[in-house]
């Protein structure tokens, strides 16, 4: 039976007994399968991963890993980095591989090349400006950044990526993601007239000759759809209606937003904060719905609110569901027992592989 053909299926069955399915199909398989979930998976998948965490914990744990198949509980990008990771040996599979990431899209390979030949123009960026891409992008575009001397970040080492990146050039280039960038530079002490926000549907970004020459950072004009929804608004109908509570922010939300919060952190950097606060204590969060709800379940003694009156949920995330889980174990059991090729399998091209694994190794160096 075909991977599609038993997903129309599934859905005409009783979610307990995919549940179930789940567990003994994960059983069965045991140190043959590895199941990676992001934080921000919806809590039926989440149950089932080996291994939780933000995309920085899980490009380690890729990384790491020795078992022969990895399921990513994720995105696209997410999968792509794992491939990266992983030996030629090992196999990576997206259970459904519509779930993507629209930052992600919000830069491609010929937007970005044609920045860096637009940049030719005014200075030498070979000389001068060190690529730096957020996890959230492409394979190509991180094979970019290890083509031309840069590096990836994540939203829990931006910081240090930024300090080594000013330490081999003198310029940043940051994409995709625009807030990320500009909240981790405010924090650093950067002033706003070094830096400069390039469109990518602009002539020079928008920007003038002396601006880029002046910048030290080129911020790109990207963002994510989620994060985006939280205001600065939101922050104080919360202080107005709790007394004592504490705003965390992600780096991902608009500065106006992190300028007025209290605390910002990466998904694991948030985890990490609420558990160690006392009990009693009281916050707002700003980033995804499941994460904060799952927050909430596990900490019954802080009261926990989400910060926004408005769902904000990565639907690309949600995509993957117990269902999509199950055909991709029964796709393993099927290439173990007949050798054959799985479903949904991430393959990133060699040539993109050699550069991006530079790109991701001088950031899992920096950890």
């Amino acid at each position: 039976m075909n991977a599609q053909t038993l997903l129309t299926q599934l859905y005409d069955t009783p979610e307990t007994d995919i549940l179930e399915q789940i567990t003994n199909l994960k059983t069965e398989l045991g140190d043959q399968v590895l199941i990676l979930g992001h934080h921000y998976q919806r809590e039926e998948v989440f149950a089932f991963a080996d291994v939780s965490g933000d995309s920085l914990k899980l490009s380690q744990q890729a990384a790491e890993t020795t078992a022969p198949y990895i399921i990513f509980c994720g995105v696209h990008f997410m999968a792509e980095t794992a491939d990266i990771l992983t030996s030629d040996e090992q196999t990576v599979i997206l259970p459904d591989l519509a779930a993507g990431c629209s930052m992600a899209d919000m830069a491609n390979d010929e937007q970005v090349e044609r920045c860096w030949a637009e940049l030719s123009e005014v200075i030498n960026p070979e000389l001068k400006v060190t690529p730096v891409t957020y996890i959230n992008s492409t394979a190509s575009l991180k094979s970019f950044c290890g083509e031309h001397g840069g590096i990836v970040c994540t939203s829990g080492n931006a910081r240090k990526v930024l300090e080594w990146s000013w330490g081999n050039r003198e310029k940043i280039l940051f994409f995709p993601d625009q807030y990320l960038g500009e909240n981790t530079a405010v924090a650093m002490g950067i002033p706003d007239e070094d830096m400069i926000v390039w469109d990518p549907f602009q002539p020079l970004g928008g920007n003038t000759a002396e601006a880029i020459e002046k910048a030290r950072l080129i911020l790109w004009k990207g963002f994510c759809s989620v994060h985006q929804f939280f205001k600065p608004e939101h922050v104080e109908t919360m202080r107005q209606n709790h007394a004592g509570i504490e705003i965390l922010a992600h780096p991902e939300c608009s500065r106006a937003v992190c300028e007025v919060s209290d605390f910002i952190g990466s998904t694991e950097m948030i985890i990490k904060h609420v558990e160690s606060a006392p009990s009693g204590s009281k916050f707002a969060i700003a980033t995804e719905l499941n994460l904060v709800n799952r927050l909430r379940i596990e900490f019954p003694d802080k009261p926990i609110w989400f910060l926004s009156p408005m769902i904000c949920m990565c639907s690309t995330m949600f995509r993957t569901d117990p269902q999509h889980l199950l055909v991709a174990l029964t796709s393993v059991r099927e290439a173990i027992e007949h050798d054959q090729a799985v479903s949904n399998q991430i393959i990133v091209p060699h040539e993109q592989q050699r550069w991006g694994k530079l790109s991701l190794e001088r950031m899992l160096n920096l950890v």
